[in-house]
């Protein structure tokens, strides 16, 4: 019974080890080791890529092939126990993807493949629009405001400012979905400039958006209204009272003024001889004008009569007063 046990031990060690066998009695290779020895899985245009495949152990020549989604892209045979290096340059989106390769002996049908690697492709992300579903707010009112870069590999990293202050956290998006904060209206300072900048893993490229205003809605401006016009009225009534006064009330005034400082006064006697006639003329009681009055009155009484012993009569004169 022992004997018969250590006879199906053997069988069955026998047995795997013609599995790991070819037919020409090499061991059959192992699962290769995919590797990137040169440049980055996050690729940009133009950029050049090396990767390494290699089984071990195993016995050469092997023969090394490199698949992209099944599908061939280079072969390499190695007569040594070196890794099969593949270098290749992304040219177009379709060199990005996944990559995987095959280690197999020249004559034989079979062989194992590696474990994949997948390459991405970095786009410089284009400007991003800052929007927003309203653009009239009033103070007390939440708003949005919204931050979308459409070309760019993702993720995309979205950060939004008032002026030159940032005033949110920056939000990465793993989706190509827009950005979006919510702001609340609480002052007039709050009606300032927004933007908003976007940038990915595309080295040194970052992008500023649009510069958007939140303005004041119309039911806002109407309480400010009736002050102004009511300012702007009593100012125009001002005006035109002050016009009409100019020719109604200043200048009469004006006038008035300038004929009561040129009048004589009353109540003066002046005695004046006469050059040419023998009568001295004495002239008294020299009247006011009055406002009302065309006319001054003026009495004369001639010194011939006094020396006569006649008892002096005066004559009245009337002078006719034009004004100005």
């Amino acid at each position: 019974m022992f004997f018969l046990t250590i006879l199906l031990f053997s069988y069955s060690h026998m047995s795997q080890q013609i599995q790991k066998t070819t037919a020409n009695g090499k061991e059959m290779v192992s699962n290769p080791k995919l590797e990137l020895v040169q440049g980055t899985l996050n690729v940009v245009m133009k950029q050049n890529v090396t990767l390494s495949c290699l089984s071990e152990p195993g016995y050469p020549p092997v023969r090394y092939t490199l698949f992209k989604h099944n599908q061939q892209v280079s072969v390499f045979n190695r007569s040594d126990l070196s890794p099969a290096l593949f270098t290749l340059t992304i040219s177009s989106a379709s060199d990005v993807g996944e990559y995987k390769c095959k280690a197999e002996y020249n004559n034989s049908s079979g062989g194992k493949y590696s474990n994949s690697l997948t390459f991405t492709l970095l786009e410089p992300i284009s400007k991003p629009v800052l929007s927003s579903p309203t653009s009239q707010a009033k103070k007390g009112q939440n708003v949005t405001l919204s931050c979308f870069s459409e070309n760019g590999s993702l993720p995309i990293t979205y950060l939004f400012f008032k002026g030159t202050q940032n005033i949110s956290p920056q939000k990465t998006m793993q989706k190509r979905k827009a950005a979006v904060i919510f702001l609340f209206i609480n002052s007039l300072s709050d009606f300032g400039t927004y933007k908003c900048k976007a940038n990915n893993s595309f080295p040194n490229i970052t992008k500023y958006s649009n510069a958007f205003n939140f303005t004041l809605a119309a039911e806002e401006r109407s309480h400010s209204q009736p002050l102004i016009i009511s300012l702007g009225l009593i100012l125009l009534l001002l005006i035109i009272g002050f016009a009409l006064a100019i020719p109604f009330f200043l200048i009469p005034l004006y006038k008035a003024k300038k004929f009561k400082s040129s009048r004589p006064s009353t109540g003066l006697i002046s005695r004046v001889n006469a050059e040419e006639c023998e009568n001295e003329v004495i002239y008294s009681e020299i009247e006011p004008v009055r406002p009302e009055e065309e006319y001054i009155n003026f009495s004369v009484i001639r010194r011939e009569e006094e020396k006569a012993g006649k008892s002096p009569c005066a004559t009245v004169y009337s002078k006719v007063l034009i004004r100005d």
